[in-house]
């Protein structure tokens, strides 16, 4: 089963291509999605990375969390499951 990182702090011109490969230095990548805005379609600057292999998502986390890409700090932590929320 693959690990699902979740990658905030995303400077907003990074495009899925730049965070695959910048997370490939340490394995493979499965998938990088980028998360948009749904009113405005633009970038919210947090996205996600899913690699196979745990191991290999622990060595990304560890190394990239807190480090720079494209003049922004990273957070990069494994995600969390997706909770639904009821907005009142």
């Amino acid at each position: 089963m693959a690990t699902k990182i979740y990658v905030g702090g995303l400077a907003y011109e990074t495009t899925e291509d730049e965070l695959k490969a910048h997370f490939a230095n340490y394995g493979e990548v499965q998938s990088a999605t980028i998360i948009n805005d749904q009113k405005t379609g633009r970038p919210k600057g947090i996205g996600f990375i899913e690699m196979p292999s745990s191991e290999e998502a622990q060595k990304a986390i560890t190394a990239l969390n807190t480090k720079e890409l494209g003049g922004r700090r990273l957070t990069v932590n494994q995600a969390k499951p997706h909770e639904n929320r009821s907005y009142i």
